[in-house]
């Protein structure tokens, strides 16, 4: 399976190249029907994680993934899990 990462450090001060950049990965995930996407996006104040939580909440975006799971073990990370039929 196919897991796919993106990594937000770069750009984290740039609302637009963000979203575009979100949408990028996960029209990728699509294509390639991906297992999962892992999401960087640092640990800094948590606005970009919280940004990036945001983004994953919203309903055509949610309809593409099965769960989401933030890493336990290092708060800079988040996992999406897809479940293809």
């Amino acid at each position: 399976m196919t897991k796919l990462k993106l990594d937000l450090h770069e750009i984290y001060n740039k609302g637009s190249d963000i979203d575009a950049a979100l949408k990028r990965v996960f029209d990728d995930a699509v294509r390639v029907r991906a297992s999962e996407i892992e999401i960087i996006p640092g640990k800094g104040s948590g606005a970009l994680k919280r940004r990036v939580l945001r983004y994953l909440e919203e309903p055509e975006v949610k309809a593409l993934y099965h769960r989401v799971e933030k890493d336990s073990k290092n708060f800079g990370r988040i996992f999406v899990h897809f479940r293809w039929r």
